[in-house]
């Protein structure tokens, strides 16, 4: 009863938040007006800046900002038991995360539709877009070339995946066409598409598909990464409408659909237990509270502050400004939308966040596979025992992150009467969906930053929407072509080069979101508004991601510079990170006294 009270309390807790602090930044600080003409009307070309409804730009916007961030971060958190990880994402979420996004939305949207980065050169000062922009770029390669290596791993994982994942793309193409040239309704297609993609699940790994999605799940990672970033590319030199757009929106109508299937199952499970006969199992959290101190978990960092940079999507994260900004900006055709989307959007991922913690803590209780050296023995593990499988150490969390959320809400599915085949293939299609569309958005958001970069120094030729995009796409491709350090030169290692720098992606990550609040702060005290809700989150959000890069570099036997194997090419990227985070605090201090009442040249 326990686990499905968190999950309804969290529920409420995340409607009564929209309704107040939602409504309260809406109305009475940023004051939406739907008067006001949005960006995507005013400088529509039909092809990034395009007036489309709210629904859809939802769509596009939860799977963009979810990702894999608020399952994998989250899943990997409670190690250090599960309330510090529902805390950190409930307060998170509601307070710092969604007001992040929020308000990156409306700065951007009251900007022409300029990414933060571009806007902070007007509001900071004209160094400072160069700064930002670099540590952009830096952020969206780690993306692009880590996010094929999540993808291929999930379809290895689970490759009854496969076909549902690929058969999204046609189904995507076709709405988009018949939206956009035909007018039609969106209700019938929907619901169409939506019936499609779950008869792909449900019959994706019959008969000669499923030697069709083994063969696909054994190639090799590289062979992946080329694919998927040869997809991200077209995608993002479509028109939205064309692909990205329906293709997220139809992905959302799946995502939470499957999230919907969960929570019931979740409170079926939680009233009438799991399984039948006699063996019915209660549903009860089967993790420890807290893991600190003595009982801290073998080889864990400390939780202070490492909690607060491993889960990062499901409570704060500084890629969503990209998409705010970069993306979503640019399609809302009214600006009272941006309330639905950006707040109501990280609410949504908070709630998923917090599901999955439920799953890895109380659904994995319910019955997980015993595995050895990677495969399955044929025994069920159940209780404490399938928690402590999981979670014995740091590595082992590391590694079975995907696989405890996989089963654990899959277990949920399971207790509604629905196939263990089923539930797992729909997980799958749920994991490798978000980080699919996380990717292509990546790509996107890769390209504007490139043009505006390279417009900033003087690079004509990378200001070319197609080479901008060859730029970002076969740097990303050089990264994860390099098998990361002391592992051979073959196919298999191929492709796993992202590997080398995601260390550095949760610290880069969470500065990021710090420095979207230093620039929103500056838009606001610009035009004398207040400043306080953000100017906490932006200060908590500056030191703590710091704090974390400084003891990666120096703290520890594992410490990248100072530790027993130094590794220096975190190092250097570590230290860079940390000097442009202070190059642009200086310019902050220097532009402040000077800043406020004072409006900035117009975009």
């Amino acid at each position: 009863m326990q686990t499905l009270l968190i999950a309804l309390g969290s529920l409420v807790a995340y409607l009564i938040a929209y309704h107040t602090y939602g409504r309260w930044l809406s109305r009475k600080i940023f004051k939406l007006n739907p008067e006001n003409k949005a960006p995507s009307v005013a400088m529509e070309d039909g092809e990034d800046f395009v007036p489309t409804s709210k629904g859809v730009v939802f769509g596009h916007h939860f799977t963009s900002i979810a990702g894999t961030g608020p399952i994998v971060g989250p899943a990997l958190a409670v190690i250090w038991g599960w309330l510090p990880a529902l805390l950190w994402v409930l307060f998170g979420s509601i307070f710092i995360g969604a007001v992040h996004d929020f308000a990156a939305l409306v700065v951007s949207m009251r900007s022409k539709g300029q990414t933060v980065g571009d806007i902070s050169g007007r509001v900071l000062s004209p160094r400072t877009r160069v700064l930002f922009l670099s540590i952009l770029l830096m952020a969206l390669t780690i993306v692009l070339a880590i996010f094929g290596l999540v993808i291929a791993n999930v379809f290895r994982m689970f490759p009854s995946s496969i076909f549902p994942c690929l058969v999204q793309t046609p189904i995507a193409v076709a709405i988009g066409v018949l939206l956009h040239r035909k007018g039609i309704s969106l209700v019938t297609p929907s619901i169409i598409a939506l019936a499609v993609m779950y008869l792909s699940v449900y019959y994706g790994d019959w008969g000669f598909l499923h030697n069709f999605n083994s063969a696909l799940a054994a190639l090799p990672v590289i062979a992946w990464v080329g694919f998927l970033l040869l997809y991200s590319y077209i995608a993002s030199v479509l028109p939205v409408w064309a692909l990205l757009q329906p293709r997220d929106y139809i992905n959302a109508l799946q995502l939470l659909s499957a999230l919907g299937l969960v929570v019931i199952g979740l409170v079926v499970a939680g009233i009438f237990g799991f399984g039948g006969g006699e063996e019915k199992q209660a549903l009860e959290i089967v993790a420890p509270m807290v893991r600190i101190g003595e009982n801290a978990p073998a080889g864990a960092p400390w939780i202070f502050p490492f909690l607060f940079v491993t889960i990062a999507c499901g409570a704060v994260s500084g890629f969503h400004c990209l998409v705010s900004s970069g993306t979503s900006s640019k399609q809302l055709k009214c600006e009272t939308d941006a309330q639905f989307v950006g707040y109501g959007s990280m609410l949504t991922e908070g709630f998923l966040a917090v599901l999955v913690i439920l799953a890895c803590v109380a659904g994995i209780g319910l019955g997980v596979p015993e595995m050895v050296a990677g495969k399955a023995t044929g025994k069920t593990l159940i209780g404490e025992a399938a928690y402590n499988a999981n979670y014995s150490e740091w590595g082992a969390a590391g590694k079975g992150a995907i696989s405890a959320f996989v089963s654990g809400s899959g277990n949920f599915i399971q207790a509604l009467g629905l196939t263990a085949g089923f539930a797992t293939a729909l997980m799958g299609v749920f994991v490798a969906s978000f980080a699919a569309t996380t990717m292509d958005s990546a790509c996107r958001l890769q390209r504007y930053v490139t043009q505006e970069l390279a417009a900033t120094i003087g690079i004509k030729a990378l200001t070319n929407k197609h080479v901008a995009t060859i730029f970002a796409v076969i740097l990303a491709g050089a990264i994860a072509a390099i098998p990361p350090v002391g592992m051979p030169y073959n196919t298999e290692n191929m492709g796993k080069g992202g590997l080398a720098l995601w260390p550095l992606f949760g610290a880069t990550n969470q500065l990021l979101g710090g420095l979207a609040f230093l620039v929103i702060l500056f838009w606001m005290w610009r035009r004398n508004l207040p400043i306080w809700f953000v100017t906490i989150p932006a200060v908590f959000m500056l030191i703590l991601p710091a704090i974390a890069m400084v003891s990666q570099l120096f703290v520890g036997d594992t410490a990248w510079l100072t530790g027993k194997n130094p590794n220096y090419l975190l190092s250097a990227i570590g230290i860079i990170t940390l000097a442009l985070e202070a190059w642009i605090l200086v310019e902050a201090a220097k532009t402040w006294p000077k800043a406020k009442g004072l409006l900035e040249e117009s975009a």
